[in-house]
């Protein structure tokens, strides 16, 4: 063939991945032998599956010990799983491939990891009382996959940075968020209905230094009836919320107005 190189009798075909052995029918053999060497299964593919397992299963604990969704099982899958789809991408069809005949792109089922990991997260978030609970747990299984790709294209540098930099986020931002929220509170507020007892503590928040995050209506359960409503209005503002529910207290239309969860809002 025009594409092979051939020393002896071993012929190596170009992008094939394979190595084949042929006897010519002058050797004193009576069979004549095929040897195939696979590329893509060898200790350095099944190094990078381990270490995916490894990094995957450290960010799984970290969620397990923490008693959060997706956790030890979920991200340890969805990590090797990953590795071993990127190595089926990169290693897989490579028994198919002619130079200058056959050529795919070796990055095209790896692709769908990124599509098919979409749908998981997806399915992670929802919204209740017009707040989004688990963005972090969508993102986290994201980072899982990509960490697992990452192991399964031979890039451990990578893989192991960005695994490092997943644990300086859950456990360096947590405080400093939490700090940077000390300004936020929530006020419940009680008010008769059809008045403008909404109207003006909206105003007197703006007044008094606070800015409104966002609205719940009818944040507590059977909260309407006819003699009253409620909101909860998240706040933020460096200010005492002190002289804010004093002002409140003695607007006419106001029935009750508490602060709950002072220098901390949750998410």
């Amino acid at each position: 063939m025009e594409n092979d190189a051939e020393t002896g009798g071993m012929r190596w075909y170009y992008g094939t991945g394979r190595s084949v052995r042929v006897i010519r029918p002058g050797c004193n053999t009576a069979v004549r032998t095929l040897q195939m060497e696979v590329a893509g299964e060898g200790w350095l593919q099944i190094g990078e599956l381990a270490l995916a397992f490894v990094m995957s299963s450290a960010i799984g604990l970290e969620r397990e010990m923490k008693m959060k969704s997706a956790g030890l099982r979920t991200c340890t899958l969805i990590g090797i799983a990953a590795a071993l789809i990127t190595l089926i991408s990169k290693y897989g069809f490579s028994d198919v491939l002619l130079d200058g005949r056959i050529v795919l792109d070796p990055s095209r089922v790896a692709a769908q990891i990124v599509s098919g990991i979409g749908f998981i997260g997806g399915g992670l978030i929802f919204v209740r009382q017009d707040i989004a609970h688990g963005l972090t747990t969508a993102a986290t299984v994201w980072l899982v996959a990509a960490v697992g790709m990452a192991c399964g294209a031979g890039l451990p540098v990578l893989a192991g940075c960005v695994t490092l930099a997943h644990f300086v986020v859950v456990y360096a931002y947590t405080p400093l968020i939490n700090r940077l929220q000390s300004g936020y509170c929530e006020l419940e507020l009680t008010y008769a209905p059809g008045g403008d007892g909404l109207r003006h503590a909206i105003e007197l928040c703006v007044n008094n230094g606070f800015a409104i995050l966002d609205i719940v209506d009818g944040w507590q359960q059977n909260s309407k009836s006819e003699n009253a409503d409620c909101v909860k209005l998240h706040l933020k503002g460096t200010l005492s919320s002190t002289p804010l529910l004093a002002s409140l207290r003695q607007t006419d239309d106001v029935l009750a107005a508490s602060v709950i969860q002072p220098g901390k809002i949750q998410r």
